[in-house]
């Protein structure tokens, strides 16, 4: 083997030691304190571009104890291929140099280390320090606010006191009249034979109103809401359908398919469209709103109506008698 092969093997030794260990010369250049372009210079052989003799056996041995190898052996394999240094006190100085390096070196990755060690722990203090500082000025905020709220309602009127009580009556008037609107809507089922029924209930429809149509089982079914056509279709089974019926709706026509598998809501009503599955084939369901209001219309249309005929009954009556007695009295003075 040729002294120049010699060379290149011991760069290339050195070399492939690093790349073994996962270091770039910038993680070696770190590790060992030897600028880059030495390292570089070391790896070919460049050995005149490092400072002298004593630093390229000095860089040579620190740059293979750091990639794991042995740097005396290596300086011994490759002693005739390194410049030679002087006497063997330079050598001594080499050596101490070597560990003075290598001693200086450890302790300050040691504090890297550890300052590495403690910093989430430095973090999390901080966070926390900055968390209770938060809670602190927001419960201080809200003791403030707290004693101002004591202050003005301390200082309320009897009149405050009488608007609050109104306000409350007014409420529960309102709640209570909203109650009474939800309880008006109960159907009577009247007119029911076994493939018909009407239902009426004295209430009217206020506002736009959802009618829900479900079916256990296929059902065709058809809506007509005050003679419009809202829905004709066959339902599958655990198929729902929603009709809108519209404010002030007054008549609803349901023609239902299987009255048996359909359930009916309006609103939060469910219909009872069989009465209680007695009779399981109603075809068609009538339903009437507001049923008294037009009760009532119809009442005393009838009674307006009797009260002329009666009218007219008497005054037919009058006319009659008065003939009478003046046909009469034409006779007697005749």
């Amino acid at each position: 083997m040729s002294e120049n092969e010699e060379r290149v093997n011991v760069g290339k030794k050195l070399r492939e030691a690093r790349e073994k260990k996962g270091l770039t010369l910038d993680d070696l250049q770190q590790a060992t304190k030897i600028q880059k372009r030495y390292l570089i210079a070391i790896e070919d052989e460049k050995f005149d571009e490092l400072p002298g003799d004593f630093y390229v056996r000095a860089f040579v041995k620190q740059y293979a104890d750091t990639v794991g190898l042995d740097g005396n052996t290596l300086l011994k394999d490759y002693d005739d291929d390194l410049p030679q240094t002087k006497t063997a006190e330079y050598s001594n100085h080499l050596a101490q140099a070597v560990e003075t390096r290598t001693g200086n070196r450890q302790p300050t990755v040691d504090r890297v280390d550890r300052a590495r060690r403690y910093l989430p722990t430095v973090i999390i203090a901080v966070v926390v320090v900055i968390i209770l500082g938060a809670i602190w000025a927001t419960a201080i905020v809200r003791n403030r606010q707290d004693a101002a709220t004591k202050i003005d309602s301390s200082s309320v009127s009897v009149s405050g006191e009488s608007s609050k009580k109104s306000s409350s009556s007014s409420s529960s008037s309102k709640s209570s009249s909203s109650s009474s609107k939800a309880a008006k809507l109960e159907f009577t089922a009247a007119n029911r034979t076994t493939s018909s029924v009407t239902l009426s209930t004295t209430s009217s429809l206020t506002k736009d109103t959802d009618m829900t149509i479900k079916a256990s089982g296929q059902a065709w079914t058809s809506v007509t809401v005050d003679g419009t056509s809202k829905l004709s279709k066959t339902l599958t089974a655990n198929s729902t359908s929603t009709v809108s019926l519209p404010k002030g709706a007054q008549t609803v026509v349901l023609t239902l398919g299987n009255a048996s598998a359909t359930t009916v809501k309006i609103g939060d009503q469910t219909l009872d469209l069989t009465d209680s599955g007695k009779y399981a084939n109603t075809r068609t369901v009538t339903i009437k709103f507001g049923a008294t209001t037009t009760a009532s219309s119809s009442a005393s249309s009838t009674s307006t109506s009797a009260a002329s005929s009666s009218v007219a009954t008497t005054t037919n009556s009058t006319s009659t008698t008065a003939t009478t007695n003046t046909s009469t009295q034409s006779s007697s003075t005749r």
